[in-house]
């Protein structure tokens, strides 16, 4: 989406966020993905434990997620849920529950016990909360009567490379990009601008062609 909506590229380049992420990567960052997360009120809708590391290829695992709120996210309306200290375990194996419920499309899950010591990330809308690629986390489905509606913006720094044989691209969001592992996509000048469509367009497709290669790898590992 901020590849074609001005409001979107805003967010991403926002100073708060990007400080906030600088302490943690450094002053050379890339948006790596972007993802708009939108629950139904009333509906059964959630996402399964995962690491957002298990299907990106990226190397170093120095990825962060930024969930940006941009309406309430609470107990009622299935906030994040992680598994505080998870991330210190690296990449652990995932399985595939399909689920029609579960915003997943590949089911990629893990198993946390029922009585893990998990903490909620409670957010008002213009909050953000921010995590490690290797963390577990989950949402459970939104029983509010309001839309539970976030972005997930994955951070990385420029040294920050990614394993597909298709190359791919990113947006630098603040510094200078020495390395050259992902294709620069530029900024959208207006919304909807024909341009910044086919940038979009062409982005997708190189992500498709990757996930299609990275998924199959990353459950081959796990077999």
């Amino acid at each position: 989406m901020h590849l074609y909506l001005k409001w979107a590229d805003e967010v991403v380049h926002h100073p708060r966020l990007l400080d906030a992420v600088e302490d943690l990567i450094g002053p050379d960052i890339l948006v790596y993905h972007l993802t708009l997360w939108m629950k139904e009120p009333q509906t059964d809708a959630f996402i399964s434990w995962h690491q957002d590391s298990t299907y990106f290829g990226l190397s170093p695992a120095e990825h962060v997620t930024a969930w940006v709120a941009l309406s309430p996210s609470s107990t009622a309306s299935g906030c994040v849920q992680v598994l505080p200290g998870s991330q210190l375990r690296g990449q652990v194996p995932h399985g595939q529950k399909k689920d029609g419920a579960n915003m997943f499309a590949t089911g990629q899950s893990l198993e946390v016990p029922a009585d893990a010591p998990i903490e909620l990330l409670l957010l008002a809308p213009g909050e953000f909360s921010l995590h490690h690629t290797y963390l577990f986390h989950n949402s459970m489905p939104n029983r509010s009567d309001d839309r539970r509606i976030g972005l997930g913006i994955s951070y990385i720094p420029t040294r920050c490379s990614c394993s597909s044989k298709v190359r791919l691209t990113a947006s630098l969001a603040r510094g200078t990009d020495r390395h050259g592992h992902f294709d620069i996509d530029p900024r959208p000048l207006a919304d909807y601008d024909p341009d910044a469509l086919a940038v979009h367009a062409k982005a997708i497709q190189r992500w498709n062609a990757a996930r299609a290669e990275l998924i199959p790898q990353a459950h081959s590992r796990a077999a």
